[in-house]
């Protein structure tokens, strides 16, 4: 029997089945990767190793953690373990935290919680845990609130929360996905770490290929609640006997095709030249002289009509101040940006017509819509940009039409959006974007929360978008991959400043900025990790 046993694990809510037989485990010291899309009841296994399942709930087999079944503990007996014995690492570390508490009292809640020390042995506790997963106390007290640190950081404090007290199991729901790939890397690198100190079993639920190969020993892939294919990392990935998962292999390294002889214009749909965005910083002293934070400082570039270009980065490297200057939402200090040849006045008036030729792809689909309005009436937002918006059975044809456009049905007009897959969503969100024919689409992270499969489709969609309607895309991305993919050049920007511009092949193939090598050596690569095992 594995240190960790899930054997046959069955559960419904309300007599709809949600796992269906699942097994899987994994030893002392090692890491389970589980795969699967959205749906396929990844985070439910989680949870049902956890307890933590809704009302309606039916569950069976057996959950063995070092020879102990899980699901014979009643719910208080669970209490002491969650958190003691199991950890837990959720994937967003803003909504995992309590924003009106410092971080120190939030790694000693667990010591105070499960063991009878002190106050004050919880937070010396609480400060040699945040010490061990990268957070110094020179620069980050246990005074330090959650706001006050980057994403990264706070996906540290969170770990440091799972592993306080040693869990001998810890589980990490998607940690990593929203995390730039730099930082991605880091966390990967203290997880391992992590598991070889204290020998302790890492359950890492995740839909990206590239960071299990890499990380993990074992691997279980779900669909529709099943496992259908698990073994050793390598050898499954290797032998692959089971279409989805070939399918998901495929999936991930995805290019779309793209016309060959697509023409790109020498006429700019955008120009950004030498721009400049600060910001007032608190003075210090009552008398003290007014500073300034550069987050944008004399960048310049363009998008041709029917070009694709990246634009990649650190979080906090200035890419969405960018954004926001070119949408006209930010005051510029200096430069200037242009749309069709037209200034861009943050600030002031912006006609109709200009805000008209640009439209915006956010990341999160689901929270850039209203949940109140249906599909038609959300699709058909940008009109109010029109002079004369078409009215009745021409509103009705137009959003039909840009549904269509993007693989949706027109009957889908009339559903809420709490009703489509993420996947869906973003596809409603493109429509949206469309409906008015823009010159220009800027993707801000439109495709960094998607599964693989659903990735891969959406970029598709974009690619014979660009090549019918002669789009301009600006695509804002950490992931390296997706950019490589569907854009003709990439610009790559650090600390506020553009360090290198090119090709997209060229730059990937041969970087010439060492932060570009960096960000490009950081990217797990799916084929890279099976090379090197195979070398």
């Amino acid at each position: 029997m594995a240190f960790l046993d899930i054997e046959n694990l069955n559960l419904s809510i309300y007599g709809q089945p949600i796992l269906k037989g699942v097994s899987m485990g994994a030893e002392q010291g090692q890491i389970l990767g589980v795969i699967g899309e959205s749906g396929s009841g990844k985070s439910m296994t989680a949870f049902s190793v956890m307890q933590l399942l809704p009302e309606g709930m039916e569950l069976s087999g057996t959950v063995m953690l070092d020879g102990d079944n899980l699901l014979a503990k009643s719910e208080s007996e669970m209490c002491a373990v969650r958190g003691k014995d199991i950890g837990m690492i959720f994937q967003e570390p803003m909504t995992a935290l309590n924003p009106v508490k410092t971080i120190g009292d939030q790694v000693a809640e667990t010591v105070l919680i499960h063991t009878g020390t002190s106050r004050a042995e919880a937070r010396k506790i609480a400060r040699e845990t945040l010490n061990r997963v990268g957070l110094p106390a020179a620069q980050f007290p246990l005074g330090r609130y959650p706001h006050e640190l980057s994403g990264g950081q706070r996906q540290r404090v969170v770990i440091a929360m799972a592993i306080a007290l040693r869990p001998k199991l810890l589980i990490a729901d998607e940690p990593t996905t929203a995390l730039d790939v730099t930082t991605q890397a880091q966390i990967l690198t203290l997880l391992q770490k992590l598991v070889a100190e204290d020998n302790m079993c890492l359950m890492l639920i995740t839909h990206d290929l590239g960071v299990v190969a890499e990380v993990a020993d074992h691997l279980a892939i779900m669909k529709d609640g099943e496992v259908v294919e698990s073994g050793e990392t390598h050898a499954l990935f290797r032998d692959m006997k089971h279409p989805y998962t070939r399918a998901l292999f495929e999936a991930s390294s995805h290019i779309p095709e793209r016309q060959e002889d697509a023409e790109i214009s020498d006429t700019p749909v955008l120009e950004v030249v030498d721009v400049v965005r600060e910001y007032a910083l608190p003075r210090k002293g009552l008398l003290g002289k007014q500073r300034h934070f550069r987050a944008v400082n004399g960048v310049s570039f363009r998008v041709a009509k029917g070009e694709s270009l990246g634009l990649v980065g650190e979080s906090g490297c200035g890419k969405s101040t960018l954004t926001r200057a070119i949408l006209g939402l930010e005051v510029l200090q200096g430069g200037e940006i242009r749309v069709d040849g037209i200034s861009v006045q943050a600030g002031t008036h912006m006609p109709r017509d200009l805000r008209r030729k640009m439209q915006v792809v956010f990341q999160d689909p689901y929270g850039s819509f209203n949940p109140r309005h249906k599909v038609a009436r959300l699709v058909a937002e940008p009109f109010h940009l029109l002079d004369n918006p078409p009215r009745g059975p021409a509103r009705q044809q137009a959003v039909a039409e840009a549904l269509e456009s993007v693989g949706m049905q027109p009957s889908d007009a009339d559903k809420y959006i709490h009703e489509f897959s993420g996947g869906q969503r973003q596809r409603i969100a493109i429509a949206r974007a469309l409906i008015i024919r823009p010159e220009l689409i800027i993707l801000d992270e439109a495709v960094s929360a998607l599964d693989v499969s659903v990735r891969a489709q959406i970029l598709d969609l974009l690619a014979d978008l660009s090549d019918r309607l002669h789009l301009s895309y600006l695509f804002i991305s950490h992931d390296l991959s997706v950019v490589r993919s569907i854009t003709d050049r990439v610009i790559v920007m650090k600390d506020g400043e553009l360090v290198e511009e090119g090709e997209t092949e060229a730059v990937f193939a041969a970087p010439r900025h060492p932060y570009t090598r960096a960000l490009i050596d950081a990217a797990p690569d799916l084929q890279d990790a099976l090379e090197k095992e195979a070398v």
